[in-house]
């Protein structure tokens, strides 16, 4: 079962992967085309009553593979608004075909013809709540039409990734839903087909351009929290400003005093808040606990903190009582299959962290990815483990991402990971956000590799983060 914001980044992976849209929408024209001919006798009439978006492509795809049938082809608005280019050029190949594609330019104009069947294909899966003009004219005559109904993904009014329908949605007999069911289709008083229209199986396993469009953020939203440094000061003030640049509106580090100020020398644009300790301490996790739950931001715990026996025990404190959103990193994760916990963590070991965790031992987390998976489940948290390939989990799905250079083995790319996933944990959901963290790292790393022939460091990261999330050198 997959939704249908979910869907939409499979789609974008597939393109990637040399599977283009166009093609993917041939198939689905076809797969439809089969559905109207399992319910109509050759030369029945058939209404096609389409929207301006990839759902009415495939209804243009579908009525030049129904040659055999009387076709009418109705567009719901004007076709130079049509919405993208493949949904237009197969318009554009009925038209200069001389097949019978009308423009409805007005709802009150709307006139559906006397048909057998009619392909619901106004609206898709990226479309919830009531239908509105003309969708909503159009939906009532198909409900009150004499004719079998075959709905296009899902029926218009259908929430795709909620599963709620319209009241004045289009009630179908018959759907064709593509690549795999959406939920609450199973609910429909409705026939169900899941058509195979060739997505590689590597556009759901493997972390592509889609993840990262799913995850990202429309606008700098969210203000994570750092909780680091002591022995160490690079690493929260790498992952602090990897907050920033994928889309933090700020980042906040929290620090021992003797190590303030030279973390808040990395960057002008941190904030820096320090406690009275050399160490992370149990006293002291106290008062960042207050703080974090009651400003409700997602937060990173790990980055230098350190092994002391106190700092340890302050973690453990910390992570069993918080119940917010954290990225737990590098000395933290030691202490979490110790805690029982009601926050939602995202943990990112390197190989041998994960082995330390309890999780499997092993040089390529690739061919693991079944035994990480089951780890994870056992723990029941999201466990991004970074290797040549990340292996991210949230105990029942696995992805993997293969974005990245062996220039990453230099310190402090694991820090500037766990920064892009807490900002990206303020917008996404958890695996969402792991996944494309991990694929936004390895392709800043990647981008690095093709100019720095002789090497780069983590700091260097920082830079390609914006271009790699927004396709520019800023936002």
């Amino acid at each position: 079962m997959i939704t249908g914001e979910r869907m939409g980044a499979v789609d974008e992976n597939a393109a990637a992967l040399g599977v283009p849209r166009k093609q993917l929408m041939e198939s689905s024209g076809n797969a439809v085309a089969r559905a109207v001919r399992d319910v109509a006798e050759r030369g029945d009439r058939v209404a096609i009553v389409a929207g301006r978006g990839n759902n009415g492509g495939d209804a243009f795809v579908a009525a030049r593979f129904l040659d055999g049938y009387d076709v009418t082809t109705l567009l719901l608005g004007r076709a130079a608004n049509i919405g993208t280019e493949i949904a237009r050029e197969n318009w554009d190949a009925l038209q200069r075909a001389d097949y019978d594609a009308r423009e409805v330019t007005d709802s009150s104009g709307f006139e559906l013809p006397e048909c057998d069947v009619i392909v619901d294909a106004m609206l898709g899966t990226g479309i919830s709540g009531d239908l509105r003009e003309p969708a909503a004219t159009a939906a009532d005559a198909i409900n009150a039409a004499d004719a079998t109904v075959v709905a296009v993904d899902v029926p218009s009014g259908f929430d795709a990734d909620g599963g709620d329908h319209a009241d004045n949605g289009v009630e179908a007999d018959r759907v064709v839903t593509f690549h795999d069911a959406k939920p609450g289709l199973e609910d429909l008083d409705a026939e169900i087909t899941v058509a195979d229209i060739g997505i590689p199986a590597a556009a759901e396993r493997y972390v592509g351009p889609g993840d990262v469009d799913l995850a990202r953020p429309d606008t700098r939203e969210g203000r994570p929290n750092i909780i680091g440094g002591g022995p160490y000061t690079g690493a929260p003030a790498l992952a602090a400003q990897a907050a920033l640049r994928a889309s933090a509106e700020l980042a906040f580090v929290a620090a021992p005093d003797s190590v303030a100020g030279e973390i808040q020398g990395y960057s002008e644009d941190l904030i820096v808040q320090s406690y009275e300790s050399d160490v992370l301490t149990p006293e002291v996790a106290d008062d960042l606990l207050e703080t974090a739950e009651a400003y409700d931001n997602a937060v990173v715990i790990g980055p230098g903190l350190g092994t002391a026996d106190e700092t340890l025990e302050a973690t453990r404190q910390f992570l069993s009582s918080y119940t917010g959103r954290a990225v737990v990193d590098a000395d933290a994760l030691a202490v979490v299959p110790e805690i029982e916990t009601d926050a939602t963590l995202v943990c990112t070991p390197n190989r041998g962290e994960l082995a330390r965790m309890g999780g499997p031992d092993t040089d390529d987390l690739a061919s693991a990815a079944d035994e990480i998976e089951a780890f994870a489940a056992e723990l029941g948290h999201v466990v991004l483990a970074k290797g040549a390939n990340d292996v991210i989990t949230d105990g029942e799905r696995t992805r993997i991402s293969r974005s990245g250079t062996v220039g990453m083995k230099v310190g402090g790319t694991g820090d500037t990971l766990a920064g892009i996933v807490a900002a990206l944990l303020e917008h996404a959901e958890p695996l969402d956000a792991a996944a494309a963290g991990a694929h936004v790292n390895g392709l800043a790393g990647e981008r690095l590799a093709e100019t720095k022939e002789h090497g780069f460091l983590a700091s260097d990261m920082l830079a390609e983060l914006p271009a790699v999330l927004w396709g520019g050198d800023d936002e």
